[in-house]
Formats: C-alpha cells, sequence, structure tokens
C-alpha cells in the first residue's frame, strides 16, 4: 500500500548502517504531522499483516473449502440418484399391492426424507465437522458409539455399496455388447474395478475434478430422468393413463398389511439413501452454515418431485404386471417408447451409476479421514496430500475395500445387512439431537428445528425397524452382529493405551512409509471452522 504524506511533513534521511535496513529519522516536524506519519505507518503495517495472513492461509496444507451451493446440490442429488430410481419401483410396488398406495410411499418417503435432512441441518451446522452420522454421535454420545458407527460404515456399508453400484454401472455398459445373453461375470466385475481405480485416481488428483465430475453426471442423471417424465406426459396427454385412474389405482393384488407396507418404505428408502452425504464433508463446503441447509432444502424437494413424477411416467405406458416382470424398469421403459433411441436408457442408467459411484468414493473417504482425526482409525487415514490437499490414503483405503468386496462376490447378500445398518445410524443420530438439546441447551444453533420434526421422524424410524425386525429377524440380527464386532476392536485399538513398544514401533514405521509414498502429513487446522458454536443466534 502507497501512502501519500502531507507536503508540510519534512523529509526523511535513511542509512542503511544498521543491518541493512532504512532506519527512518524525522526532521522539522509539528506534532499533527507525527500524529499523520504514524496513522500512516500504523496502516501500511495493518495491510501487510493482513497480506501475510492472507498469504498463510492460502498456504496452509488443509481441505480446501471448494464445494459451492452448486456442488453441495449436486453431491446430494448426485449420491440419493444412483441406480435406485430405475430399479426400485419394482420392489415398493410389489410390497404396497397397488399402483396408488407405491405414489403414496414414494412421496412420503420423500417427506422422510426432508423430516430428516432438516435434523441434519441443524446438526450440521451445530457440530461444522466433516465425518456426518460419525462425528454427531461421537460428539455426542461418546467415543464406543460413534466407533461402532464408523466400524461398520467403513468395513461393510460403503464398500458394498460402491461395489453394487459399480457392478450394475458395468452391467449396464456391457449390455449393448452382448444383447442376446448376460455380459460374462469375470468382465463385469474387471469393468467395475477399473471403474472404481479411476475415480479414485481422479479424487486423489483433485478435490476440484471431483466436485466437476459430480456437477456434470448430476445434470446428465436429471436430463435422463427428465427425459422419462417428459414421454410420460405426452402418454398421459394421449389417454394412456389407465393404471392410473382412481378406480384401477387402489385395485389391490392381495390384502394390504402393516408389514409389507413398511416393506415397501424400506425399498423407497434404498432409493432416497444418500441425502445425508453432504455432512460428511461440511468442511470442504463454502460457508457451510449458510450452503448446507440451502443445499439440502433445495435438493430433497427436487428429487422427491423428479421420483414420483418418473414413477407417474413408468405407469403411463407400463401395467403393473409389466413393471413388476422387469428386472429394469427404465430399460423396459425405453424398449416400449423410445424405439430405436432405446439404447439411450441404458446408457443413462450407467452415466447415473457412475456420477453415484463418484459420490461415495468422496464422501467414504471423508468420513475415514475424520475416523483417523479421532484416533479411532490410523492416523496415517488423517492426512492429506502435501499439495492436492486431498486424504489419498484414507481414498486408497476405500478403493481396497470395495475391489475385496468385488472379489468375494456376495454383494446381493451383503446390501440386506447394510440397509438396515444404515437405517439403525439415521435413528441413533436424530435420537442424539433431541439428547444434545436437553444435554446443551445453550449451545448456540444457527438453525434451530422445532422439536415435533425429530420427534416424528423417530417416531416413523420406530415403527419401521420393528416390523423390519419382525419381517427379517435374520437379516437385521447379523446386521447387528456385525455392528457389535466392533466392540472389541474398539477397547483394544482405541481405549488400550498401554500397548507393547514393538506394536507402537510398527505402527511408526508403516505410517512414515505410507506418508512417504502417499507424499502426505497431516493437515494445519483452523480451529475456527470446527470448533462448537458459542454464539449467534439461533432460528427458530
Amino acid at each position: 500500500m502507497r501512502t501519500s504524506f502531507p507536503s508540510s511533513v519534512g523529509y526523511y534521511k535513511g542509512s542503511p548502517a544498521s543491518g541493512g535496513w532504512f532506519s527512518l529519522q524525522y526532521l522539522d516536524r509539528t506534532e499533527e504531522d507525527r500524529k499523520c506519519i504514524c496513522q500512516a505507518e500504523e496502516m501500511e503495517d495493518k495491510e501487510k499483516r493482513r497480506k501475510d495472513e492472507n498469504s498463510s492461509n492460502n498456504d496452509r496444507v488443509t481441505l480446501k473449502k471448494e464445494i459451492g451451493l452448486l456442488s453441495a446440490c449436486a453431491i446430494i442429488i448426485g449420491n440419493i440418484i444412483g441406480s435406485g430410481i430405475f430399479i426400485s419401483p419394482k420392489g415398493v410396488l410389489e410390497h404396497a399391492g397397488s399402483v396408488g398406495l407405491s405414489l403414496i410411499v414414494w412421496v412420503c418417503g420423500g417427506g422422510i426424507c426432508a423430516l430428516g435432512s432438516m435434523c441434519y441441518a441443524e446438526l450440521g451446522v451445530t457440530i461444522p465437522k466433516s465425518g456426518g452420522d460419525y462425528s454427531y454421535v461421537t460428539e455426542i454420545f461418546g467415543g464406543l458409539v460413534g466407533f461402532l458407527l464408523l466400524w461398520s460404515a467403513v468395513l461393510i456399508m460403503y464398500p458394498t455399496t460402491l461395489a453394487v453400484i459399480a457392478l450394475t454401472f458395468s452391467n449396464y455398459v456391457l449390455q449393448p455388447a452382448f444383447q442376446d445373453c448376460l455380459p460374462p461375470f469375470i468382465a463385469t466385475k474387471l469393468l467395475a474395478a477399473i471403474c472404481i481405480l479411476f475415480l479414485t485416481w481422479v479424487n486423489c488428483s483433485s478435490v476440484r475434478w471431483a466436485t466437476r465430475i459430480q456437477d456434470v453426471f448430476t445434470v446428465g442423471k436429471l436430463l435422463a430422468l427428465a427425459l422419462i417424465i417428459v414421454v410420460g406426459l405426452v402418454q398421459i396427454c394421449r389417454g394412456h393413463y389407465d393404471a392410473l385412474r382412481p378406480s384401477r389405482a387402489f385395485e389391490f393384488s392381495g390384502d394390504p398389511s402393516v408389514g409389507q407396507i413398511a416393506l415397501a418404505f424400506l425399498q423407497a428408502s434404498f432409493a432416497y439413501s444418500g441425502w445425508n452425504f453432504l455432512n460428511y464433508v461440511t468442511e470442504e463446503v463454502v460457508e457451510p452454515r449458510k450452503n448446507l441447509p440451502r443445499a439440502i432444502y433445495i435438493s430433497i424437494p427436487l428429487v422427491t418431485l423428479v421420483y414420483t413424477m418418473t414413477n407417474i411416467a413408468y405407469f403411463s405406458s407400463m401395467t403393473p404386471e409389466e413393471l413388476l416382470a422387469s428386472n429394469a424398469v427404465a430399460v423396459t421403459f425405453g424398449e416400449k417408447l423410445l424405439g430405436m433411441f432405446s439404447w439411450v436408457m441404458p446408457i443413462s442408467v450407467a452415466l447415473s451409476t457412475f456420477g453415484g459411484i463418484n459420490g461415495y468414493l468422496f464422501t467414504s473417504s471423508r468420513l475415514c479421514f475424520s475416523g483417523a482425526r479421532e484416533g479411532h482409525l490410523p492416523y496415517l487415514l488423517a492426512m492429506i496430500h502435501l499439495k492436492n490437499c486431498t486424504p489419498i490414503p484414507a481414498l486408497l483405503v476405500c478403493c481396497t475395500a470395495t475391489i475385496v468386496i468385488l472379489c468375494i462376490g456376495e454383494t446381493h447378500n451383503l446390501i440386506n445387512y447394510v440397509s438396515f445398518i444404515n437405517y439403525l445410524s439415521y435413528g441413533v443420530t436424530i435420537a442424539g439431537l433431541l439428547y444434545l438439546r436437553k444435554k446443551r441447551p445453550n449451545l448456540a444453533r444457527p438453525i434451530k428445528v422445532n422439536l415435533l420434526i425429530p420427534i416424528a421422524y423417530l417416531i416413523f424410524w420406530a415403527v419401521l425397524l420393528c416390523f423390519s425386525l419382525y419381517s427379517e429377524p435374520v437379516v437385521c440380527g447379523l446386521g447387528m452382529v456385525i455392528m457389535l464386532t466392533g466392540v472389541p476392536v474398539y477397547f483394544v485399538g482405541v481405549q488400550w493405551k498401554e500397548k507393547p513398544k514393538w506394536i507402537y514401533r510398527l505402527i511408526e514405521k508403516i505410517t512414515y512409509r505410507g506418508q512417504k509414498v502417499c507424499y502426505v502429513v497431516f493437515p494445519q487446522e483452523d480451529p475456527s471452522e470446527t470448533e462448537p458454536l458459542t454464539s449467534s443466534k439461533a432460528i427458530d
């Protein structure tokens, strides 16, 4: 900053005698002149300090805030819209028993997600840490409960989900080449592994690249669903909506029961899963206390509308019997209505799942990063690349676990356990919101939802969970067993502080080698970004 001195101020003379620096000597000045010069020098010092601080912030090795509102919406929408909407309508209709009730289930499923997402918005701005459910539960209930969620997520939940989505992607990509038969399973696995490796490389290279891929493929998903919706509306305008007439829409194929309706909601919840994933990357969101809730409030209603209209479009061209007989509803829809352009649907599903894989990798690696930062996983996973500022060790762990699950090949059995564990974690997290309200009532909350919202969600959650336990006790029981295997691991790995010295030396050696191979260091924390809020008005 250049400063102009008053003309009445005398010159100063300098000498390089003092350590090479010019010393300032004032000659023939009035008191006002000296004050003016002092003020100018203070301004220069402040400006210099500000520039030094900005330079320091830019050079700090930490997770970069590169997720704006658009990318935040893309992460939520991109993680929700995967293969579910192209496959789940069959399961929802099968358990609901009628077209009308299945549409109600889709709308109510979106409403339940909206209730849950509002609770997560409050938690996200009150505890502004990356890691989502894990970070909130650890902060509220302590290390053991948080570790159990982390253990089940890292061991089974995210690797299995990633493997299933990657296999779906490769199936749809290879389908045009094997029109008369199913693609070879080895080719399907190989392409799935290549896809995961490629997206892992992208996420290791740049956060910006990863978010741009998410933005582009989210737009692609919405365009594919918009095509289905537009074609369906054209069919309705032509009078093809027999299955949607009220007289036929509520014709049940069997006697409806509460248990079957609960299972229909579970099928819909699979298609809606991913609505909480932005909370896993809170520390990389630009102005999270503004953009986190905004992204949630924009994305969830949009996805609910798109899902409901897509199902209406399906029923405009397919009878309930045809839909139930299809293993890939969108592909059957394309074959019936798009003629020579029916290839668009398999490609659209493939693009949708590709974006879903990218989103899951991006968010699940941040969960590993958060767990390691809390001391619940090896510290190497809490390190980021010195130049790219990406959590490379955490990404490599997620990639490796997914490829192991792919090689095992039991993904479809494991996905049932994953759904139960995932749904259980939602309820525990939102119960934590109520507990935090009671435990720390004076904690500042920029967003404060009405208590009826978490209570309503928990009532619905408890009913659904009870009927799930009643309908599929083995699946739910094994899901609990998988989660509880983390208890001895927690006490040995985390609570046991006085381990033999050779264990510490081994861990230190592995960490050192890992740092050299991945070129990673611990991030430099900015306390203002992660400390709990102590001021700000709460919004009721």
